[in-house]
């Protein structure tokens, strides 16, 4: 996907704009000699959550000389994390077990008959 991004300020400005978008709009910019106003962006594809951590914000950054994603993931705190299981053992079904690990919830033992 071919992006552009405004830079203000020194400062990614707004968000990233579709090339075909961008040539429409800026018809006398040269997409392969960008002014300093302009500049390419890469998109980052949004990171696995785990179950404990939350997510917090996109921004958009300089990495490697191309501005990108950059997304901020933090883990929870422990009261964050106890209340997250309470509220996971609340939500089992009768006789269900909860894995607090990674609150994934198992059904009971299926009694064999002989």
């Amino acid at each position: 996907m071919e992006l552009y991004i405004r830079i203000k300020d020194g400062k990614p400005f707004e968000h990233p704009i579709l090339g075909n978008n961008f040539r429409q709009a800026f018809p006398n910019i040269d997409t392969e000699n960008l002014p300093p106003e302009f500049a390419r962006f890469v998109r980052v594809a949004l990171p696995v959550i785990g179950v404990f951590e939350v997510y917090r914000e996109c921004v958009y950054e300089l990495v490697d000389g191309v501005y990108t994603d950059v997304h901020n993931v933090r883990l929870m705190t422990a009261e964050e994390k106890t209340t997250k299981i309470a509220e996971a053992k609340a939500n089992l079904r009768p006789n269900w077990t909860l894995n607090e690990e990674t609150l994934q919830h198992s059904p009971p033992a299926i009694n064999s008959l002989d």
